[in-house]
């Protein structure tokens, strides 16, 4: 199923992502490929995840703007939703893009 699919290129994501040095090019490719598939599905709450996921990836790697388009967006998509736990996840992450990347 597609929608398997979907979830598991997110998940691809994420892991290529959580490493220190992240794998920028891995993390980058599967989130786009999961948020596309993940739209054209109707998956809201994975594609928020997706852009959730770039805007962090793109944060950690000093590409404010990137980084700012991707979490307005989820934030703005967790909010129309009433996802709150995620929104909270989201806002703090803008908050915290104007500081040094994570530990």
């Amino acid at each position: 199923m597609r929608r398997f699919e979907a979830r598991a290129l997110h998940l691809l994501g994420s892991i290529a992502t959580c490493d220190e040095p992240a794998n920028v090019d891995a993390g980058k490719a599967h989130y786009d490929a999961a948020l596309t598939l993940a739209e054209e599905l109707g998956m809201r709450p994975l594609v928020a995840h997706c852009h959730l996921g770039l805007g962090k990836l793109y944060r950690r790697t000093d590409k404010r703007e990137q980084a700012r388009e991707h979490l307005a967006t989820a934030t703005t998509m967790y909010r129309e939703m009433g996802m709150t736990y995620w929104l909270h996840e989201a806002e703090a992450e803008m908050k915290a893009r104007g500081r040094s990347r994570p530990a």
